[in-house]
């Protein structure tokens, strides 16, 4: 079954007349969020750190340094030899260990959430060492791929990555899928439609449900991305959960965007068309990812598209738990109720409804 799909980038270099990006950018949090910050209660290594009631300089490059090092402090033996397995194994390109501490990342546990910071941050100091040695050149490449349900992302993932590992590559797979109500797993199983490249030792395939969050992608996707670059893969291809043009939250954590169109579409920009079926135009597909590759490096863009995204994840990380504190306050918890029930029965707006509730958070305890 022939395919079309378009290719997309926020980059003028990739742009095709008429056709932008709307970027996402990072909101500034109101009065009330800046309090949560200063409380400690947004982010889990400031919520350990509070714990520990020990001062600290928030301004100063050494800031993090010095967190990371109250981190580990509190880590109990058993904790410190798990992370050192962890990260030892995960950049020994061990894939049980790259399993484990995907896991790790997923976890919503308090501790394991500081844990997992740890992680992810020797397995980012040691791909700076590598990117250093390597010229400053970036050593992957990140791919997204959307598109409604039954367009064949899952069918062209197992020839696409069949073809690249017969190549050399190391090609690992994020296959978001939609959450199960019942377990909270994924629902779809994408991994048993790629049985072939399932079994290639050059491959690695990572289902995980969406959790509930829009946009495609889950809000440990770009944590899992990292980790599958520390642990050696050079083209990570993220599948998203089966969305269209408007739902494109995976665009702020990869390189290149790639949608897929069934036939008769009705979308004629840029077509290039494929079949997973025949491998018709799978090839042309390939070399027009690495001829966009190759400029974005060589114009230095790739860079500075990455460190914009990690300033994206940093804020949709905060909104997260600002959402989260918000509603666990005890003055704001206590009437969510109530107000809920005259907002639907429509004795007060939902606008005078926030008020009253962001007042209260405002309050002191």
């Amino acid at each position: 079954m022939a395919a079309r799909l378009c290719r997309w980038s926020r980059w003028r270099l990739a742009q095709p007349p008429g056709l932008s990006w709307a970027r996402c950018g990072a909101s500034r949090l109101n009065a009330a969020a800046s309090r949560m910050v200063a409380a400690g209660g947004l982010l889990e290594a400031a919520r350990c750190q509070a714990a520990r009631a020990q001062p600290r300089k928030l301004n100063s490059g050494s800031a993090a340094a010095r967190e990371q090092q109250l981190l580990t402090e509190t880590l109990s033996e058993w904790e410190r030899r798990l992370l050192d397995r962890l990260v030892g194994g995960l950049l020994g390109g061990e894939r049980a260990c790259l399993a484990e501490a995907i896991t790790l990342v997923e976890s919503s546990h308090k501790q394991k959430k500081c844990l997992a910071q740890l992680l992810l941050q020797r397995v980012l100091t040691r791909q700076r060492e590598e990117e250093s040695l390597n010229g400053g050149k970036l050593l992957s490449f990140r791919v997204g791929l959307s598109g409604p349900p039954g367009a064949g992302k899952s069918t062209f993932i197992e020839i696409f990555g069949k073809m690249l590992t017969g190549e050399g590559h190391k090609v690992a797979v994020l296959a978001v899928d939609p959450s199960s109500k019942t377990s909270g797993g994924s629902l779809l199983g994408d991994k048993t439609r790629m049985t072939e490249l399932s079994r290639d030792m050059n491959a690695y395939i990572r289902p995980s449900p969406t959790l509930g969050m829009l946009g495609g992608v889950t809000r440990t996707t770009n944590e899992a991305i990292i980790l599958c670059e520390g642990a050696g893969y050079d083209l990570i291809l993220v599948e998203t959960v089966g969305v269209g043009q408007s739902e494109y939250a995976v665009a702020d954590m990869v390189d290149m965007l790639i949608l897929f169109v069934p036939p008769a579409g009705g979308d004629e920009l840029q077509v290039l068309r494929i079949s997973s079926k025949t491998g018709e135009g799978i090839p042309e597909l390939w070399k027009t990812i690495t001829e966009f590759h190759t400029s974005l490096l060589a114009s230095g863009e790739l860079q500075m598209k990455r460190q914009n995204q990690q300033k994206v994840w940093m804020w949709n990380i905060i909104k997260d738990n600002v959402t989260e504190y918000f509603c666990n306050h005890p003055a704001v918890r206590n009437q969510i109720p109530s107000l809920e029930d005259k907002v639907i029965s429509g004795d007060i707006t939902p606008g005078l409804a926030a008020d009253i509730l962001l007042k209260a958070f405002a309050t002191k305890e």
